[in-house]
């Protein structure tokens, strides 16, 4: 089983502190929602958990291990950026081929989302040609190519259309059966709703809930998480103002 926790995790910028004594365990099996208003922390989070951002201070484990000064770790993670940045020149084909290089071709791929979504057909596009919808696409079928036991997925259904974010989130519940650890972050209520089974809210860099949604919902299943989000928020909120 794998697991992720982080202790007392601090990160600033300058004067602005983004990350503020962040405790969090993340375990196999579920789908851990990151959620929070633009500037929280959410994004400097999940970077740091992939060793794009270093913290200040703190710890990031990995299956109990320190990851200070180990890359390894992330041939476990699939990730999946918001915008992708990939050169604008490159044709996707070119693209998926340098990744498959770069692991040395020793794996079989996962090509569901590649064939749902219809990449085969796009190709011999350069990058650059696609729109934000198709750069979408390609960006979360490499993310899962490598049968990853870590997600880590940042709006996985921005830009996509209603068809494609169908497929988005099913092909998330369907690695969840899996027993992998998969994260996402989202600004939509009902998609959380749909693919969490816990929920990470952050505000100012601090969590302010971590909770599974059956324990916001109080096992109802009729309440609607938006509504329990706007209850339990509105006091933090309106205290924030004061």
């Amino acid at each position: 089983m794998n697991t992720i926790e982080l202790r007392d995790l601090c990160k600033s910028f300058g004067k602005n502190q983004v990350l503020k004594n962040i405790d969090l365990q993340l375990k196999s099996g579920e789908v851990t929602a990151l959620m929070g208003p633009n500037g929280s922390g959410k994004t400097t989070l999940l970077k740091s958990i992939l060793g794009l951002v270093i913290p200040d201070s703190g710890k990031i484990l990995v299956n109990n291990a320190d990851v200070k000064n180990d890359f390894h770790y992330r041939n476990l993670i699939g990730y999946m950026p918001q915008i992708a940045n990939y050169p604008e020149n490159m044709k996707v084909r070119e693209l998926f081929a340098i990744v498959k290089d770069l692991r040395g071709h020793k794996e079989i791929t996962d090509d569901e989302l590649i064939d749902n979504f219809k990449l085969n057909e796009i190709t011999g596009k350069n990058f650059g040609q696609l729109s934000g919808g198709y750069k979408q696409r390609v960006t979360g079928a490499l993310a899962f190519l490598y049968h990853p036991e870590i997600m880590i997925l940042d709006e996985p259904t921005a830009s996509l259309d209603p068809l494609s974010s169908e497929i988005m989130r099913n092909k998330i519940l369907k690695e969840k059966q899996k027993d992998k650890i998969i994260i996402i972050s989202s600004h939509i209520a009902s998609e959380v709703e749909t693919l969490a089974d816990r929920l990470i809210y952050i505000l100012d860099g601090k969590i302010i809930i971590n909770k599974t949604l059956k324990e916001l919902k109080n096992g109802s299943q009729e309440l609607k998480l938006g509504k329990t989000l706007t209850e339990i928020l509105a006091p933090v909120l309106h205290n924030k103002k004061s």
